[in-house]
């Protein structure tokens, strides 16, 4: 286990995982807001996603409330490209991008994803870790309201910086600046 608190508690994705990640990542309801309803996941995007090629430094864990297994979150060193995009590359110390979400949709607005957001921007400050970076997209207001809840400022608007269902979608880099 990484990391527990209350009902909540993070683990490293293992093979077997593998099943979760295509129930939800082909549930149109969740593909609304991470990847796109155009990119249902079968089992060998799955596995090219989420289990080859894992940068190095990358963690890519479960999450789990109560006794039900129901989301995933990946936290990894931003590399010197991103530095550079986002406006980094004179910053020293380390800095980690994160990514998360609930895959169970009847959990969602309870919570849940705050209480993940905030675990794991500890869990991450104790491992002295100096910044942490999202870039969700500005239409997604509920996750904004979510990351700016638990401390995440925004820092830039990245125009046309992710592609998601068939366009080009302006994000927000968003950080949470431990020191």
């Amino acid at each position: 286990m990484l990391y527990h608190k209350k009902d909540l508690s993070v683990r490293n994705l293992e093979p077997e995982d593998a099943k979760l990640l295509v129930k939800w990542l082909s549930d149109p309801v969740v593909l609304e807001y991470y990847e796109g309803r155009d990119r249902p996941h079968d089992l060998a995007m799955v596995q090219e996603h989420f289990y080859e090629d894992t940068p190095e430094g990358m963690i890519r864990a479960i999450v789990r409330y109560g006794s039900e297994d129901i989301g995933y979150v990946q936290f990894y060193p931003i590399d010197d490209d991103e530095r550079a995009e986002y406006g980094y590359t004179d910053s020293a110390g380390s800095i980690y991008g994160m990514d998360q979400f609930i895959g169970e949709p009847r959990l969602w607005n309870k919570g849940i994803g705050s209480l993940l957001v905030r675990e794991t921007v500890i869990f991450l400050l104790e491992k002295r870790v100096d910044k942490i970076v999202m870039d969700p997209q500005c239409w997604n207001h509920r996750a904004l309201r979510v990351y700016e809840k638990n401390g995440f400022v925004r820092k830039k608007l990245l125009p046309e910086h992710e592609w998601h269902e068939g366009e080009y979608k302006d994000c927000w880099l968003i950080e949470y600046c431990g020191t």
